[in-house]
């Protein structure tokens, strides 16, 4: 049988990075892809957004994450040569109540250590004349990168280091060992050694879990999937910034944000799914669903013409929690909470994921060292 020092199994950013970090550290690695290719699923369907941190409860793993991920992110495209734009963020106010939503916001983000500044709405308006706001917060830190660029680069990194991606490569179970190596399974009937285990399988990390012999149930939270859909302005937007209206509870409202060439899109909205397992998700986007899109951006966009969007595209979250329920952190459960050495599960990485993946890198590698 043969032996490999870690395995990780996915192939999206983070796992990517993860990967990377493990074979840096001198482990023969590698990263067990079920697709042909890397960052096929969750990660083939994010907004590209670089996200600054000033959203996450202060202490927790998204905000302290989110906030060294980015810093790595953007010194990783200095150095790699990967696309991104460092335009910034204008998290806007329309009424007393989102004012003061704002306030909080500010005060959360001096929390976390993220740098905001407090716009007046003529303030806002120099900036980006086509808006409507009462007030906004200025985020400079803000960006948005070449996701697959992104993931070349940790995959060059990652090979460099002496790891591998196998597309391909599904995992099928574990039998994991408190004394020796653990023994993976893949769907082709071979087995595999592996000292070290990481689960960042995504929308399937839950259902692989369970699949775990040695690993408890209590330490597989139940996985809910949320659909966001996205639709694209025909035209240019009048604006050089991403503009994103007031939180209201966990969700960040219909958004604009800008690729690499300018191009704007909405979204995302929330949809939660009634289906068991991700191979039931239907990623089509309803044309329909772009009707509650244009009071939303109106908001802040009076002048958006009618007609002006189409269906884009749409991702859906790893969610860990239901509808109606709050928000949980991420689940970056390690040996330390499960007892299983060597094993790391990664349960609910949905956003800040991309922002966040080397920080989420370093500290799995930090719960595995040997």
């Amino acid at each position: 049988m043969d032996r490999v020092d870690a395995l990780v199994i996915g192939a999206g950013v983070v796992g990517l990075a993860v990967g990377r970090a493990l074979a840096q550290g001198g482990l023969e690695t590698i990263v067990a892809e079920t697709q042909d290719g890397i960052g096929q699923g969750v990660s083939s369907r994010n907004s590209e957004v670089i996200h600054s941190g000033l959203y996450y409860p202060p202490g927790s793993l998204k905000a302290r994450l989110c906030v060294r991920g980015k810093d790595l992110l953007y010194a990783l495209c200095a150095s790699h040569g990967v696309d991104h734009r460092n335009c910034g963020k204008l998290t806007v106010a329309n009424s007393p109540q989102e004012k003061a939503a704002l306030l909080r916001l500010q005060d959360r983000a001096a929390a976390n250590g993220v740098a905001v500044q407090w716009l007046e709405a003529a303030q806002a308006q120099a900036l980006e004349p086509a808006l409507q706001c009462q007030a906004a917060l200025l985020s400079p830190s803000t960006g948005v990168v070449d996701s697959h660029g992104f993931m070349l680069a940790l995959q060059g990194d990652l090979e460099g280091a002496g790891g591998m991606v196998a597309f391909g490569s599904a995992v099928e179970s574990a039998r994991l060992s408190t004394r020796g190596p653990h023994i993976v399974r893949m769907a082709d009937g071979s087995e595999l050694e592996a000292g070290i285990i990481v689960n960042s399988a995504s929308l399937h990390a839950c259902a692989l879990a369970r699949r775990f012999e040695g690993l408890q149930a209590q330490f597989v939270p139940r996985e809910s999937f949320a659909k966001g859909n996205y639709h694209a302005l025909a035209g240019r937007a009048p604006f050089s910034r991403l503009i994103y209206p007031a939180p209201a509870d966990a969700w960040l409202g219909v958004h604009l944000t800008l690729d690499l060439g300018g191009q704007a899109k909405f979204g995302p909205d929330l949809e939660w799914l009634a289906v068991e397992s991700p191979e039931q998700i239907d990623f089509a986007v309803d044309p329909r669903r772009a009707d509650g899109f244009y009071a939303e951006v109106r908001r802040y966009w009076p002048a958006l013409p009618d007609g002006a969007l189409a269906p884009s595209y749409s991702g859906v979250r790893p969610k860990i929690h239901g509808r109606g329920e709050p928000a949980p952190d991420f689940r970056i459960d390690g040996p330390s909470l499960h007892g299983v050495p060597g094993l790391v599960n990664l349960f609910g990485i949905e956003s800040p994921g991309l922002t966040s993946a080397m920080a989420i890198a370093e500290m799995v590698t930090g719960m595995v060292a040997v």
